[in-house]
């Protein structure tokens, strides 16, 4: 099983969810790590090639957790956050596509 590796202030975004949709993210996540897919989830090529969004809701919202699992060694969430509008923010987006960024050159080296 890979491990779950979280970039920038993903880690400490995820534990300010609300308790529900903090336990079906985890849950979610453990699927990803046995190579299963998330029930509700889509693609993210804007941010990257692989790049993939949990979509989960709960009574107080819509959570969302953007990672990549193409690699070998880990799961790397980029971003976890709660939407506040239809449309994903220009910053959501752009912040989980430095740390992608940031992830690739780390790799690379």
């Amino acid at each position: 099983m890979k491990p779950l590796r979280f970039r920038g202030s993903a880690l400490d975004d995820l534990r300010t969810f609300s308790t529900v949709a903090r336990r079906e993210v985890g849950y979610q996540l453990d699927k990803v790590q046995k190579g299963l897919e998330p029930t509700d989830w889509k693609p993210m090529p804007t941010i990257g090639k692989g790049v993939q969004e949990i979509r989960v809701r709960d009574e107080t919202g819509a959570f969302r957790v953007i990672y990549v699992a193409k690699f070998s060694d880990a799961i790397h969430v980029l971003h976890c956050f709660q939407k506040k509008t239809q449309r994903t923010s220009k910053a959501d987006l752009d912040l989980a596509a430095k740390r992608y960024g940031d992830l690739l050159k780390e790799l690379n080296r």
